[in-house]
């Protein structure tokens, strides 16, 4: 196992109904992928500029149940979130886009796990997590001489690796609060408001629980005391649960589930369907993914390109302009 499930890229002809669930979207991709949700009953959250215009969509800050970026090389999207997001995500794919391939990561993202120590070197602990995964614990963090088991986190360092990084300094992650255990009480340096961060650390040292800290998330800013109270009193359930599996559960086991991530590559096809729901929205050349995904020069004059057609220039006249520069670049 490499720690991945594979899927094909076949079609399916039966369109599920999806629960309304809330995704963020960043990238080269974001506008066709903004048509497909919510053509799909998702709620775009957090919009950038360009798509609330596109859209007409209103102010949205709330937190996501699904985050998509590009990836590093543009050729696909990496994708976080929730469970039941993701795997909706993955099926509206299947069903919109002929040759799409998804690949979901095997762990859980932030998921805690009792896990077996299988082997070791000089620097590592090799940890089985089940499912045919083994992560990578530092020795530094393990302070008890040689165990046979550990309860370890799935960080969200280098997603996707074939060994996870793995690490026994335990979070529980909420919207606008973490928990971490044996850790101080924290504010975001994103929440500049010294009266606000006075606030939230007030509030942060009267509700932690025992042997472990709260750390405001950004979005803790905007939310009313009984908000945050409430978030807490989750964690802290999940925390009590942690508790519970741990005297039980025998190892590798999932102790407390976190996000699952994807990653997707468009093929070909994908791209030309993509430049089809691009296309219904905004104006559009032909092969907007693929020259997009080819960044430098050729993504910058593809957006000049389309710039000129917002503005009404002839489009035979702005597509051979367009071919004459990707001809210069790639003689």
């Amino acid at each position: 196992m490499n720690g991945w499930m594979n899927f094909t890229g076949l079609r399916r002809l039966v369109k599920r109904e999806v629960r309304r669930m809330k995704a963020k979207v960043r990238g080269i991709y974001s506008t066709a992928l903004t048509k497909l949700l919510l053509e799909n009953g998702f709620e775009i959250v957090q919009p950038s500029l360009t798509i609330k215009k596109r859209f007409k969509l209103n102010e949205n800050q709330e937190p996501p149940d699904l985050k998509i970026k590009d990836r590093f090389d543009l050729q696909g999207i990496r994708v976080l979130g929730t469970p039941e997001a993701t795997s909706a995500f993955q099926h509206m794919l299947h069903s919109s886009l002929e040759d799409v391939l998804t690949r979901r990561w095997m762990v859980s993202v932030d998921g805690i796990y009792r896990g077996s120590i299988k082997e070791s070197d000089e620097r590592f602990l090799y940890v089985d997590l089940g499912c045919g995964v083994t992560g990578r614990l530092s020795k530094s963090e393990v302070t008890d001489g040689s165990p046979r088991q550990v309860i370890v986190q799935v960080e969200r360092k280098r997603l996707g690796v074939k060994q996870p990084v793995l690490t026994t300094k335990l979070k529980v992650f909420g919207n606008h609060a973490i928990l971490a255990k044996n850790s101080k009480t924290g504010v975001s340096l994103k929440i500049y408001d010294l009266e606000k961060r006075a606030e939230l650390y007030a509030l942060g040292k009267a509700l932690s629980p025992e042997g472990w800290g709260i750390i405001w998330r950004e979005s803790s800013k905007n939310q009313p005391r009984e908000t945050l109270e409430n978030e807490v009193a989750r964690l802290f359930e999940k925390i009590k649960t942690l508790d519970s599996k741990t005297l039980s559960a025998d190892a590798p086991t999932l102790l407390v589930e976190g996000l699952h991530f994807i990653d997707v590559e468009f093929p070909y096809l994908s791209k030309r369907r993509l430049d089809s729901f691009r296309a219904s929205v905004a104006q559009t050349l032909n092969g907007h993914h693929f020259y997009k995904s080819c960044g430098g020069k050729v993504s910058a004059a593809l957006e000049m390109a389309e710039k000129l057609l917002e503005k009404g220039q002839d489009r035979a006249e702005v597509e051979n302009l367009f071919k004459k520069q990707v001809m210069y670049e790639f003689p």
